[in-house]
């Protein structure tokens, strides 16, 4: 199990929903009141009112395990440089305790639960009021919902007091499960719109005839259509209930107090008189090679193939989770030797999902060549089962395991990123699973490596998309779930050396602990240095350079010249390159376009001198190798081609060409996908050289730096690397203004996709300092800016037609140039109401009708949001960084929260009566025509 997908897994995680696949609904009328009255007498008969007490278990690494007599187990992690604090709530219920006709039952759950309880309805709007931020998601083994609120003992006392309530009290009332039936169905046809994602669904399904990891997490669309509520309540009456549930809290709390407020609220919940059973089905092993084959619209050819494998807990896991990263990992690995750098694919990729049962070990590769494909497929199969008998080099060990603790490491500087990644290890059986996983990456061996490759990667043990019968019986061995309590019987945790410091992220503190100075070169430099967990600390350096003019006809050089420049330099390969990155515990990236180039590094304190060596060695002597531009170039196409029908990408590029006029050699003119393709089709290297030789450099640019470190050893350093690296060209700003287009509207047909995207837009004549603009926030924040707005309320809560909308609004902070924005996903059938409903909002704030309780709650949530999320040290960088650029300091911010605050219903009125105009909007969609005419 490599750490570092189900980190970004769990950082990037936007909406409710289930990790793998997806589901839709169609409620049978039922009478509320006996599902109530039933509920109620069910309370009652299981409940009985008392106080249980939570006694300490242990510690490890910070983690404090506190078991309740109602077998609630409690899991804190006190993280005092946080301003924030985190619960979240894992119940050892997914999918794969589904039962017939259950399909999906569990993912649909998770939605009714933020409908709330009688204390508590509208769970995302109470959060977001609060200035919290929720989330839920549904995976085969485990369900979790989770909070990230500003830190205080009220706010984590109404949070539990929240969590406590909707675990015994939600009520999954016929109603709400109507509305909801159409978001969860607009979930699944999104969901539905990704090949990649489908066929990897499709062979896990082959891959698996009786467990239920053949079944994906979303469910049947039949199940879900006719789940009757007393069925549905009865699965949320079983499962969810202290003894089945792990609670965690992190962040900024006072341990006792947590305690006796878990003990309060939890602590009242009587341990239930039903007994769960235990799990007994075991996959049989596989006795002969499958396929499966799927056809839908695309332009990038996909192959997939699975291996039955071992359980989580498996003492042999660490080792196939290794042979995986060998096979796959970029750019060392066979896969990438073989099939990417000779051109023949894309991409190549692999992992083995750690669960709690035996599961499968998946690799996938991207072909744009049709005529590429039987050869690729014979390559992936040849090198996968030919892994156990060839000769592996123990440096292809070592980056597998180097990079696997550097993530661990720097997962643990997170006290939020572990609250909410514990709950794929309690999945697993037991949360300490984490710690014992990390014990056996140490220890694996190559014999240990190329033992299980031969166990697991062979022929009949194959799910491909064909079936070839057999002579020879060569079966892997049979599987089961290890003992979890051997496994971690004797797991003691490696420490977290660096705890540190109280820092409450607000502006004023943040101010007062940030230091500017001009560095030499033209660097504008922004320091905020604070004691961090594991000592971890983030820089961005942003460059500028060049003009208008000079500018014309090479953006595709621009944008592809970041690229390379972390692919080799005069003195080390991309190999080397990667391996110190992983050595340094460091994530490099460095992104150019045509006017500028950004450097983002993360790493920590002791290694922060040779990170920035390394970079300064990237950006000013790299070797721009002839091969690397060519993997660079399929990878972008392979990206872009699947655009081509994405209903998503295309609707917003084709929104953005309609709105934006620049001329086409202009470096700001909006080139469509198909342009994109070609334009990269065309560079060569020689131009993107030249465009290095003549605008590379500093001269213009900001250094912003939180973290830990040394604020005048980190400004030396840049000056030694980057001061003498000076552009050659001359350099002023590429304006923005706005067109001023008329109105229009387009619908493009994508064959086949079950979800269409709408996207709206027009543009105004806004600065960020203008007397309008706080107005103009606001009346976008009403229209859709967050889940209390008029969109949000419209479409999906009242007429459950999309998973997805929002708008929102900006305005130049050095030109006079903004606009409105206007984004959701709907079934294609729905495209018409949804557009309508959209409009008819939209003219509702045109007219002004907006009173105060609205306007009260777009403040709120706004501030709220922001003062969330300073304590990210991620958008602390960004917000440094741009004032920097802008001349500004935490001050302008500050004033902007003010006038908002300022801003009265008749300020917003004004504002939209002046700005919105249906007859101004631009309006596209993307999607199935035949479908939506199909209504």
């Amino acid at each position: 199990m490599n750490l570092r997908p189900l980190l970004v897994l769990v950082a990037v995680s936007g909406g409710c929903g289930a990790n793998k696949g997806l589901v839709p609904p169609a409620l049978p009328p039922t009478s509320a009141a006996p599902v109530i009255a039933h509920a109620e007498q069910a309370q009652t008969a299981a409940y009985a009112v008392h106080v249980g007490k939570a006694t300490k278990v242990r510690t490890i690494d910070g983690i404090t395990e506190y078991q309740l007599d109602n077998g609630l187990q409690l899991l804190l992690f006190p993280d005092p440089t946080q301003s924030t604090i985190t619960v979240n709530v894992t119940y050892k219920v997914g999918s794969r305790v589904e039962g017939y006709g259950e399909t999906g039952m569990a993912h649909l759950l998770e939605h009714m639960m933020f409908k709330g309880s009688p204390n508590h309805r509208d769970v995302s709007k109470l959060l977001e009021a609060r200035g919290g931020q929720s989330n839920g998601s549904t995976e085969y083994d485990r369900t979790n919902y989770f909070e990230t609120l500003p830190a205080s003992q009220e706010n984590l006392d109404w949070t539990l007091d929240l969590e406590a309530d909707r675990m015994i009290h939600a009520e999954i009332s016929p109603d709400d499960l109507k509305t909801e039936f159409s978001v969860v169905r607009n979930e699944f046809e999104s969901g539905e719109n990704n090949p990649e994602a489908i066929l990897d669904e499709r062979v896990t399904s082959t891959a698996f005839l009786w467990h239920n990891y053949g079944k994906s997490v979303i469910g049947s669309r039949q199940d879900i259509e006719r789940v009757p509520v007393p069925a549905l309540r009865a699965f949320y009456e079983k499962y969810y209930q202290p003894d089945d549930a792990v609670l965690i809290v992190s962040g900024k709390f006072d341990e006792a107090a947590a305690v006796a407020s878990v003990e309060k609220t939890f602590g009242t919940i009587a341990k239930p008189m039903r007994t769960l059973p235990a799990s007994y089905t075991v996959e049989p092993a596989q006795d002969g090679e499958r396929t499966v084959t799927l056809r839908r619209t695309g332009d990038v050819h996909i192959v997939d193939v699975q291996y039955h494998v071992v359980a989580s807990t498996s003492p042999d896991f660490a080792a196939v989770s290794a042979a995986a990263d060998i096979l796959t990992r970029e750019p060392s690995s066979r896969l990438y030797k073989k099939l990417v750098e000779t051109k023949l694919a894309a991409s190549v990729g692999g992992y083995a999902q750690a669960l709690r049962d035996p599961f499968v070990a998946t690799f996938s590769t991207k072909i744009r060549d049709a005529k590429n494909v039987d050869k690729v497929e014979q390559i992936l199969l040849a090198e996968i089962e030919g892994l156990g008998a060839s000769t592996i080099d123990a440096k292809e060990l070592e980056r597998w395991r180097t990079s696997t603790l550097k993530e661990y490491e720097l997962a643990m500087a997170n006290s939020q990123t572990v609250a909410l990644f514990l709950s794929e290890f309690i999945a697993q059986g037991d949360w300490r699973t984490l710690f014992a996983y990390l014990d056996r990456v140490k220890k694996v061996q190559l014999a240990d490596v190329q033992r299980v490759a031969k166990l697991y990667f062979k022929q009949s043990n194959r799910t491909l998309g064909r079936f070839i019968p057999t002579k020879e019986i060569d079966r892997a061995p049979l599987t089961e779930t290890p003992n979890i309590a051997d496994y971690v019987k004797n797991v003691e945790g490696a420490g977290v050396k660096e705890q540190g410091e109280v820092f409450a992220a607000t502006l004023d503190n943040i101010e007062a602990r940030t230091s500017r100075k001009q560095l030499e070169g033209g660097i504008k430099a922004a320091f905020l240095a604070k004691k961090t967990r594991g000592a971890k600390v983030q820089l961005r350096l942003r460059l500028h350079w060049g003009d208008e003019k000079g500018l014309q006809n090479r953006s595709t050089a621009g944008d592809l010249m970041g690229a390379l420049m972390t692919r080799g330099t005069a003195k080390k390969t991309h190999q080397d390159l990667a391996d110190l990155e992983d050595q340094l515990k460091a994530h490099i990236s460095i992104s150019s376009s045509a006017d500028g180039m950004s450097i983002d590094i993360e790493t920590v304190r002791d290694n922060l001198a040779a990170v920035l060596d390394l970079v300064g060695e990237m950006a000013t002597t790299p070797s721009f190798p002839a091969k690397e531009l060519e993997l660079v170039r399929q990878e972008q196409l392979a990206a872009l081609e699947q655009q081509l029908q994405d209903p998503g990408s295309v609707a917003f590029n084709e929104l953005g060409r309609l709105t934006s006029k620049w001329p086409k050699p202009d470096p700001r003119y909006a080139e469509s996908t198909q342009e994109q393709i070609d334009s990269i089709k065309k560079a060569s290297l020689a131009d993107i050289k030249q465009f290095y030789k003549d605008f590379a450099g500093a001269g213009h640019a900001e250094l912003a730096v939180v973290g830990d470190f040394d604020a005048n050893a980190v400004g030396r350093e840049v000056e030694k690397l980057f001061a003498s690296w000076q552009t050659k060209k001359p350099y002023a700003r590429l304006d923005n203004k706005p067109f001023g287009v008329p109105g229009s509207a387009k619908s493009i047909n994508l064959k086949d996709k079950e979800q269409t995207t709408i996207g709206m837009a027009f543009d105004v004549s806004m600065r960020d300092t203008d007397a309008d603009y706080a107005a103009w926030l606001m009346a976008a924040q009403i229209l859709g800016g967050n889940e209390g707005s008029l969109l949000w309320q419209r479409l999906r809560e009242h007429e459950g037609l999309s998973y997805g909308v929002q708008a929102w609004a900006t305005a130049g902070a050095t030109d006079d140039a903004g606009g409105l924005y206007i984004y959701a996903i709907v079934a294609p059938q729905n495209l018409a109401k949804a557009k309508a409903f959209i409009l008819e909002e939209f003219g509702k704030v045109a007219a002004g009708s907006i009173d105060d309780k609205q306007l009260q709650h777009a403040k709120d949530t706004w501030i709220k949001d922001q003062d969330t999320s300073l304590s990210d040290d991620g958008y602390v960088l960004g917000m440094l960084s741009n004032h920097l650029y802008r001349n500004r300091t935490t001050a302008f911010t500050k004033q902007t929260r003010a006038k908002i605050q300022a801003v009265t219903v008749a300020d917003v009125q004004r504002v939209a009566k002046k700005y919105y105009d249906t007859k101004r909007l631009t309006i596209v969609d993307a999607g199935d025509q035949a479908k939506a005419a199909a209504k």
